[in-house]
């Protein structure tokens, strides 16, 4: 059962936050990259995402030598906070800085607790004109309201992820926040290789990619939305895409399929002003979900509700 109701969804208007948004996927790409350079990869690169906490975003425990550190993005007290395994607590508000004073706060402050790390600066999976991160002082913008609301979005959708996560049998994803695209994600897979993708994305190797969809991939999340889709949404997508996917009917009647986005969408507002806005999201999830599945021919076996008594 999830417990959710349409008071307890905040809006979110992509206009409002957008500035905070683009500035909160640039410093998230910093912690994402410090991860990349301290642990060992794991397949579809789940070992280097963040995960989401009752404050914000985390990067998990990390070794680093003789010693283990965590950082998290605190959306509520609004700082970035560093914790170490000796005992070293270290901390900086998040108001009125840039992503160039970011970079040099965080690592100054990783380097006087004995953490001496290089990263790549060159920002990943972002379109347009590309700031080197220790050197962008052009996005700056950071609105407590918009940050605290985008938070507490992704704890009530994390809330449904885990339900519909918890009927699939196969191999099944971390519900985890992808720090490149900045979305919440959630993938399941066949079990069964895939084409090799053509990766192509701007400052991502295409191997990254192509391990990504190194197997047929039931995959759906949530995002702030874009220039060309200006609203916060939910997607789903499958690679690859079986025979009639697209013009298949899904529920619920708001959502639709995207030939821009390579998949069907559901306006977060449409979940948000629901009577039971979990219920609403968990639907489009299942539906997606058995279209998909059933056109790609994937094993019945592979969902079993029946998981949720026990």
């Amino acid at each position: 059962m999830i417990n959710n109701n349409n008071t307890t969804w905040p809006v979110l208007s992509y206009e409002k936050g957008k500035a905070t948004y683009q500035t909160l996927q640039l410093w998230a790409q910093i912690l994402g990259k410090i991860k990349i350079e301290t642990l060992p990869w794991v397949n579809h690169s789940w070992s280097v995402t963040l995960h989401i906490t009752p404050t914000g975003l985390t990067t998990q425990t990390i070794p680093f030598g003789d010693q283990h550190f965590q950082i998290d993005l605190d959306l509520i007290d609004h700082q970035l906070r560093i914790t170490t395994s000796k005992g070293a607590t270290s901390q900086f508000s998040l108001k009125h800085i840039s992503v160039a004073d970011f970079y040099a706060l965080i690592f100054d402050q990783l380097s006087e607790m004995g953490i001496d790390i290089t990263i790549k600066t060159m920002p990943s999976e972002v379109f347009g004109d590309i700031i080197p991160l220790d050197e962008d002082h052009q996005h700056a913008s950071y609105d407590e309201i918009e940050a605290a609301n985008f938070h507490q979005a992704l704890l009530r959708i994390q809330d449904v992820f885990l339900v519909y996560r918890s009927s699939f049998t196969g191999k099944s994803s971390p519900i985890h926040f992808f720090w490149g695209t900045f979305d919440l994600a959630l993938a399941f897979f066949s079990g069964r290789k895939a084409p090799t993708h053509p990766g192509k994305l701007p400052h991502l190797p295409n191997k990254v990619f192509q391990d990504a969809f190194s197997h047929e991939v039931n995959d759906c999340g949530f995002w702030t939305g874009s220039e060309g889709f200006p609203e916060a949404a939910f997607y789903c997508y499958l690679y690859p895409e079986p025979e009639g996917y697209k013009t298949a009917k899904v529920s619920p009647e708001e959502a639709f399929y995207s030939a821009e986005m390579g998949g069907f969408l559901l306006p977060y507002a449409a979940v948000q002003k629901a009577a039971d806005p979990g219920a609403k999201l968990l639907e489009f999830l299942k539906s997606t979900y058995s279209i998909g599945s059933g056109l790609a021919k994937w094993d019945p076996e592979l969902w079993n509700e029946d998981l949720l008594s026990i």
